[in-house]
């Protein structure tokens, strides 16, 4: 398949490329350069994965428009690893399979098609092996790369691209994965990648050389014709010097380097001005190479090919077509969320462990409530730890879309599945395993060795709350992480919210003395709604001056409240079964709508370069 291109990109603040236009043929495609040179854009452009705003130009293939879905049936291989590194590499594969295969398909075709990639990117040794995370030792890093281009493979596309595909590897493996890439050109593939400064035995691979400096192209031909090319504009390369090494220092200007011939126009500046990297070398050999004859014949090509309709190309930068329903997405993409979380169960058992320690210890603390002036103090003070607790615990759920945002955002783009889907299936993963079952731990041993109300609505209401207010607070944590690529930064801003929201819970300032101006802020309090049910709950009926009954005057006097019923009052506090529910209720809304935004943010949230 044959690749055309002309485009460009300028913003009102920055031009990253410049009459950038060649052939991309099948074959191994390199586009080379320093850093900064426009690399990485232009592939995304190509792979019609940029913002198309300051882009203009066309993109043609086989001398057609690129279809409006083309970055879905195209492989695009990331620099960043992309694999759920708690699977093995079959299943890695297997996902991929499920989710960018028609359901037409059957499973059985679907199965040997991932088991012919895993031969023929030779890891049927470490197939069942799974990928690694920073946490588990997993396959080597040439593995591991060879697993992101199968899950690009299970289409079988035509045209591959590659960001860097040698980044963080070794010299040899860098080779070995070159050496696959080769044998797939071979088969009449287009690979088009980028790639910054290759050794000799990668580069003699290359079918076609594309060299870029500052945004502009200085060469776009076959890559074995370059060297001649640099010789006959006076750059001679040195014997046994790596051509890919050359290019650089011409680019860079590295005079020590490199042999000008006397009759080139660059012997008249100055040492400094040459050793200088800047735009104007590159746009003095940006000039050479457009009155060569490499130029002119990918021109003529180029003339030649019918560009069709413009709005029709602009149009692909856009569309994503799925080969699924949204049922067969939610359930492959909840199963893998699944497995991750059985695969990586050091933060999901360290959360159970904590919340079981940490009910043992405010069990201990509280032990056996009276129902004096001490039980009452004690019984706010354990519900404010309690509802406190649940809070500052649902910051775990940041990570939840920070960690796999590239993920996300990969797979998004390639068509796997929609953010629904994908949204759907963390919830269902973080919110029944890690929020319901510590709540319910919670209650369950702090109840009893509390010796609160001893009655069956009391517990399972209680246990309720403790669930809404867990879920609340970690779908603030979502709407809060949603579209965030730092976690720190995240987890301050949830940390700064959470502390505001317990200066008006309840308990540190009676909220009926608040001034009017600032009362308001006190429907915005997670633990306010939390702890309110829980003092209803547990307070109303209870008369904490019965036991001294002979004393009660004095009771009366220290405690100012004989009952549960007048302390909710003195607080402000609607003690009806409406009060206790209208809490729940209010809990209940501010989930919805923190998931709302969470799920905006997530759909709306940038994901082109």
């Amino acid at each position: 398949m044959k690749t055309g291109f002309l485009c460009c990109q300028k913003t009102a603040d920055k031009e990253v490329l410049r009459d950038v236009n060649g052939i991309m043929r099948p074959g191994l495609n390199a586009i080379l350069g320093p850093t900064g040179s426009g690399k990485s854009s232009l592939l995304d452009i190509l792979a019609a994965r940029k913002d198309p705003h300051g882009l203009y130009g066309d993109i043609l293939i086989n001398g057609a428009p690129q279809p409006a879905n083309f970055k879905c049936t195209s492989g695009y291989v990331v620099q960043d690893d992309v694999v759920m590194g708690t699977l093995t590499v079959r299943e890695n594969l297997k996902f991929s399979a499920a989710l960018r295969l028609p359901k037409s398909v059957k499973e059985q075709e679907k199965n040997e098609r991932v088991n012919q990639i895993i031969k023929e990117l030779g890891l049927s040794k470490v197939a069942d092996s799974k990928v690694g995370t920073q946490f588990t030792r997993g396959v080597s890093g040439g593995e591991r790369k060879r697993t992101n281009i199968g899950m690009e493979l299970i289409t079988d596309p035509a045209i591959l691209f590659l960001d860097e595909p040698t980044t963080g590897l070794d010299a040899s493996t860098a080779n070995a994965v070159l050496l696959l890439l080769k044998r797939m050109a071979k088969q009449g593939k287009t690979i088009i990648f980028s790639i910054h400064q290759p050794r000799y035995s990668i580069f003699r691979l290359f079918d076609n050389l594309t060299l870029l400096a500052a945004g502009r192209v200085l060469y776009h031909g076959p890559a074995q014709h370059a060297i001649d090319y640099f010789q006959s504009i006076g750059y001679e390369c040195e014997p046994y010097n790596n051509p890919a090494d050359f290019f650089l220092d011409i680019i860079n200007g590295d005079s020590t380097a490199v042999t000008v011939s006397k009759t080139d126009e660059t012997n008249t500046e100055s040492t400094e001005e040459r050793t200088e990297y800047d735009k104007t070398l590159a746009e003095k050999l940006a000039e050479k190479y457009s009155n060569s004859a490499y130029y002119q014949e990918t021109k003529a090509a180029l003339e030649n090919i019918s560009f069709g309709n413009k709005k029709k190309t602009k149009a692909a930068f856009r569309q994503i077509t799925y080969a699924n329903s949204f049922l067969h997405q939610l359930k492959w993409v909840s199963k893998r969320t699944f497995k991750n979380l059985v695969g990586n169960p050091q933060a999901s058992i360290a959360q159970l462990c904590v919340t079981a320690f940490l009910g043992l210890v405010v069990g201990a603390i509280f032990f056996g409530l009276k129902e004096d002036s001490a039980g009452l103090q004690n019984r706010v003070g354990a519900m404010f730890f309690l509802t406190t607790n649940q809070c500052f615990s649902s910051i775990s759920a940041i990570e939840l879309f920070v960690v796999e945002k590239k993920i996300f955002i990969h797979e998004y783009i390639s068509g796997y599945y929609r953010t629904s889907a994908y949204f759907i299936s963390k919830l269902m993963a973080d919110l029944i395993p890690m929020r319901t079952i510590p709540s319910i731990i919670f209650t369950c041993i702090i109840y009893f060795m509390l010796g609160l109300k001893p009655t069956v609505e009391a517990f399972f209401t209680m246990m309720f709350t403790l669930m809404m207010v867990s879920y609340t607070a970690t779908s603030m944590a979502l709407a809060i992480a949603a579209g965030q690529s730092v976690v720190a930064v995240a987890n301050l801003l949830m940390t700064i919210t959470f502390v505001f929201m317990i200066i008006f819970s309840g308990l540190l300032v009676n909220l009926t003395s608040i001034m009017s101006w600032l009362s308001w802020l006190k429907y915005f309090s997670i633990p306010r709604y939390g702890m309110t049910a829980l003092q209803i709950n547990e307070l109303t009926g209870l008369n904490f001056c019965s036991s001294m009954s002979k004393f009660i005057n004095v009771c009366v006097f220290i405690c100012r409240w004989c009952t549960g019923d007048e302390y909710l009052k003195n607080q402000g506090i609607d003690a009806s079964s409406w009060g206790l529910w209208q809490n729940h209720l209010a809990l209940a809304c501010t989930t919805v709508i923190f998931l709302i935004i969470a799920y905006l943010k997530l759909h709306f949230m940038k994901k082109f370069s």
